[in-house]
């Protein structure tokens, strides 16, 4: 068990709690986690191993019976929302793959004293505003709703830029959206846990290859100078967003020997594409990206690499969710 901060008397349970990021930052936050529950085998028994005093649901949130948990304080999550075209119109009257209705009906069923819900930054796209004024209107008009917000996990003390909204509703009383802890001049950079010549964890074997057609960027580190979604990780700023499909050349990588920059300066200036893989460019390992999403460093992963990727890249920075989790807990207590 890896969860701390201070008991008081608040509990919670986590829908769609993957590794359990969440549920490991509400502690943090003064919430003891009763359950969590998900679909998925890996993730779930990484949470048995980090959470062993929460209940572990392996199965779906579809006919779950919530009466059960009545009396919660916090019923928090992150589900799976329903899928857009490009043209930002909703695919179905009914999509399966949208839980955020389920969601919504475990909050109406318990209704504990405060919810909240996390969720990708397109869902407040202008395109999404019908829709995401729907999903409001899903939960029982007796909540006081915060407006969604929009929000950059590395004002909050995270090692990573990661673009997410957070919704928040309190069944009494009122509530402040927590104020950003840090600023631009003053984040967690990626070089507070991650360094040059310092491999963390199993190697990721992966290479770092030059893109034939790089998308150039003012940055050096925006862009794709080389195959896949992988970028370079520039050690004085907050790390690209970890990506669930990490693993392979989506990882982004140590620019060992600083080669980067002065190969971004050549394409600059006109001069041609190499080819082949980067002297130096080194993906960062399954550690590495936990430590960027704010895992404990003895945090253990269930699974295969890929999975592990998966559910580190899937997971609600736990630091994130400690900083929103205590703006909760001061509203409650």
């Amino acid at each position: 068990m890896f969860a701390g901060g201070s008991d008081l008397g608040l509990t919670s349970i986590d829908l769609f709690c993957g590794a359990g990021g969440l549920s490991l930052g509400l502690e943090n936050a003064g919430f003891r986690s009763l359950m969590g529950l998900d679909t998925n085998k890996d993730a779930m028994a990484t949470y048995r191993k980090a959470l062993p005093h929460a209940e572990a649901v392996e199965g779906s949130i579809v006919g779950y019976d919530f009466r059960q948990w009545r009396g919660v304080d916090l019923v928090a999550g992150g589900p799976p929302c329903q899928p857009f075209s490009n043209g930002g119109k909703r695919l179905a009257a009914k999509d399966d793959r949208d839980m955020i209705p389920e969601f919504a009906r475990a909050v109406n069923e318990i209704m504990p004293r405060a919810f909240i819900m996390e969720n990708v930054a397109g869902l407040l796209a202008p395109r999404n505003r019908e829709y995401m004024a729907e999903i409001l209107s899903l939960f029982s008009d007796k909540y006081t709703i915060l407006p969604p917000r929009l929000i950059n996990a590395a004002d909050y003390g995270v090692p990573q830029k990661r673009m997410r909204i957070v919704l928040i509703g309190l069944l009494k009383g009122s509530i402040n959206f927590p104020v950003p802890t840090h600023t631009p001049g003053r984040y967690v950079t990626a070089g507070s846990v991650l360094r040059r010549g310092e491999v963390q964890g199993q190697p990721n074997p992966s290479k770092v290859v030059y893109a034939r057609r790089p998308d150039l960027r003012p940055s050096p580190y925006a862009g794709q100078l080389f195959n896949g979604g992988g970028r370079a990780i520039n050690l004085d700023q907050p790390a690209p967003t970890i990506l669930a499909s990490a693993g392979g050349n989506k990882t982004h990588f140590l620019d060992e020997l600083e080669a980067v920059p002065p190969y971004h300066k050549h394409l600059w200036d006109g001069g041609k594409p190499r080819t082949g893989e980067l002297e130096g460019g080194r993906r960062i390992t399954i550690l590495e990206s936990a430590l960027l999403q704010t895992f404990p460093a003895g945090m253990e992963f269930a699974g295969s690499r890929s999975s592990q990727y998966t559910q580190i890249g899937n997971a609600v920075p736990p630091r994130l969710a400690e900083v929103v989790g205590a703006s909760v807990a001061r509203a409650l207590h």
